[in-house]
């Protein structure tokens, strides 16, 4: 299967087959430190604060025997007045590919537009596609098989919501997300929308939350912390799950306010292994649209 010189923007961008064949080399690469990529330059475009997905981007990278290269705006001529679709023009002459973190959705399909490289989403404000496949190998590693898995999500439906709900749906999985009202996924997101914890919770196989402040949004925080008080996912609504049931979280994490430490560091907690494979999902992404396999 050929992605190379594909961009991934959104989950959409790639066919059910495509996501399948990203997660399975994914799960064949973990441990190999092949250099598919030797000579290779992969730019990172990060505009807001990252742990994991720059430094699992930079890790993936120089596992591949490649060259990752952090670009901050400030230290570019983007911070001086260049045009983004100048500087794009310019990186596409020196980088092989570039991952952008922009909340802006529609900058990152500027970039792509003009970019003649793939361009990959490290998030936006609308899709975070990377955390999608990172929390559906996780499901998978942990539970066996996709097909049936009910996700129940509780809290505020976020961007991260949006990529897991497109990406589960594509692959046999049902997501039902329990959000406040006012904290709603876009009314386009292939899922059931509850108001209560505890029916997203109950049968579920995986229950899954985020962040309920996020960069950008502290100056209305008492007030996201108030609305969203009952749609923690703690040991209550873990009770409620499907026996065996695994519990997930993109991190960072905040215990006490939209996950309970006593689930967060639980046998039940995925959490750590879905971390580490956002390494490997971005492994086998940049191995297959930089044409390494």
């Amino acid at each position: 299967m050929n992605l190379k010189g594909r961009d991934f923007l959104r989950v959409d961008d790639f066919s059910t087959e495509e996501l399948l064949h990203v997660l399975d080399l994914a799960t064949t690469l973990k441990g190999d430190r092949t250099p598919r990529l030797a000579g290779h330059t992969l730019g990172l475009v990060f505009a807001q604060p990252s742990t994991r997905t720059r430094i699992s981007f930079s890790v993936a990278m120089a596992q591949l025997g490649g060259m990752p290269i952090t670009l901050q705006a400030s230290e570019m001529q983007l911070s001086r007045g260049e045009s983004l679709g100048d500087t794009a023009r310019v990186l596409s002459r020196y980088v092989d590919a570039i991952a952008i973190r922009t909340l802006s959705h529609a900058e990152l399909e500027e970039w792509a537009d003009v970019a003649t490289i793939p361009v990959i989403n490290a998030l936006t404000q609308d899709e975070h596609p990377c955390q999608a496949l990172a929390d559906v190998l996780t499901i998978r590693d942990r539970i066996g098989h996709l097909e049936g898995v009910k996700i129940g999500w509780v809290g505020d439906g976020t961007n991260v919501l949006v990529s897991l709900a497109r990406l589960a749906s594509r692959l046999g999985m049902e997501v039902v997300a329990a959000c406040p009202e006012g904290y709603d996924p876009p009314a386009d997101t292939p899922l059931t929308l509850v108001r209560d914890p505890a029916e997203a919770a109950r049968g579920a196989n995986v229950l899954v939350t985020d962040i309920w402040v996020s960069l950008g949004q502290e100056a209305t925080k008492e007030q996201r912390l108030r609305d969203l008080d009952a749609y923690r996912l703690d040991s209550t609504l873990l009770g409620l799950a499907a026996d065996g049931a695994i519990a997930m979280h993109c991190l960072p994490a905040h215990p006490g306010e939209e996950i309970s430490a006593d689930v967060l560091y639980s046998e039940n907690s995925a959490i750590w292994d879905e971390a580490e494979n956002r390494l490997h999902v971005q492994k086998a992404l940049l191995a297959l649209v930089l044409g390494a396999v």
